[in-house]
């Protein structure tokens, strides 16, 4: 018998996943299933929505208002549906090449706007559907099918990006730390403005195998051994932070929401037609 959150929260008939043994993405799936339950929203209030690639397969398989649009434009579906119907709690389920590759001005535009959307990113460092190709994330010298001989590109940090383009919350854990991503997904869905959590995940098949990483077991453990939480930062020697990633929550502030702005202009308009 399927769980209560799968019942609740997926569509049972689509199951199981066609992500690859291994793959950290339906952790992060489930994360969000569970903070949308453990938020009581209103299944028919909520909507998925989703671009192209391995992370994009989520809107399929979750049982809310789901759109699967086109690549990297998630972001600009989201924000129509969001402006169209302010009530909804949009969530955007992207990849970090569809987040910041393709869709990177989308990405930059919807933070400096600070929309009302949560967007969560699943990164896996590589494009794992479409064939293994370095990504905007892919570490310096790491190996793809684009790069055989090392990715010669400094990578994207997601949250740096998100946080200087305007974004008002910010957070990142990882496929390991499943109970720090439902508790960010949480918070980012809370929180008045444009909201980012970054998921950190594993991709056997395509990063692992190109790069000698060993199996999913070794992939994970890579996660809990060098990913640490950032309210550590000073309490842990620099050189015990030699080669460490921080996670958890970078940013947190209020400023003025778009729509709300949006509709003070339209209030404003109405107001003088009346003069």
């Amino acid at each position: 018998m399927p769980s209560k959150t799968i019942e609740n929260n997926f569509r049972v008939e689509r199951l199981p996943h066609i992500w690859c043994p291994g793959c950290g993405h339906g952790i992060l799936m489930r994360s969000i299933a569970v903070a949308i339950d453990e938020l009581n929203l209103d299944k028919e209030k909520v909507c998925i929505v989703s671009g192209i690639g391995c992370s994009s397969r989520a809107a399929g398989y979750m049982n809310f208002n789901t759109l699967h649009t086109t690549h990297g434009r998630a972001l600009a579906f989201a924000t129509g549906l969001k402006f169209s119907n302010p009530e909804l709690t949009v969530i955007v389920v992207s990849g970090d090449g569809d987040a910041s590759a393709i869709g990177g001005n989308h990405l930059i535009h919807a933070c400096r706007r600070n929309i009302d959307i949560t967007t969560v990113i699943f990164n896996n460092n590589i494009y794992g559907m479409t064939g293994g190709q370095y990504s905007p994330t892919t570490p310096t010298k790491d190996r793809a099918t684009t790069a055989p001989y090392g990715n010669i590109d400094k990578p994207f940090d997601i949250c740096n990006l998100a946080s200087g383009a305007g974004a008002t919350y910010v957070a990142r854990a990882t496929a390991y730390h499943a109970k720090n991503m439902i508790e960010y997904v949480k918070k980012g869905i809370s929180h008045k403005g444009f909201s980012l959590v970054e998921g950190v995940s594993v991709c056997p098949t395509y990063y692992g195998r190109k790069n000698k990483k060993g199996s999913s077991v070794d992939l994970m453990n890579y996660l809990k051994d060098n990913y640490i939480n950032v309210k550590l930062k000073d309490k842990i020697p620099k050189d015990k932070l030699d080669g460490k990633i921080f996670m958890g929550e970078f940013k947190d502030i209020n400023e003025p929401e778009y729509i709300d702005e949006y509709f003070k202009i339209i209030d404003m308009f109405k107001r003088e037609r009346l003069v």
